[in-house]
């Protein structure tokens, strides 16, 4: 094998890896909006029902906010660095 057949082949298993790490990382962003989505509507549950739980509440949203803050990071890992 020449040595530009494996510097194709290194360049193709990097782009493929890429491409993977991408797929993992907007599925694990679909399941975080889920999930986020789940702790909104326990919100707005808790809040209907007759005994409000304040810090069950509370809980809930630094939770939500602590999803919101995975999902920006991981939609910040999908953009590509621009040198300038």
């Amino acid at each position: 094998m020449h040595v530009s057949q494996l510097d194709s082949l290194q360049g193709n298993a990097v782009a493929e890896r890429v491409v993977l790490d991408s797929e993992l990382i907007e599925r694990r962003i679909h399941i975080l909006r889920q999930e986020h989505g789940d702790l909104e509507a326990a919100i707005v549950a808790l809040q209907a029902a007759p005994a409000i739980d304040q810090l069950q509440i509370a809980r809930i949203k630094k939770r939500k906010l602590r999803i919101k803050d995975e999902i920006s990071q991981l939609e910040d890992m999908l953009i590509p660095d621009i040198i300038a």
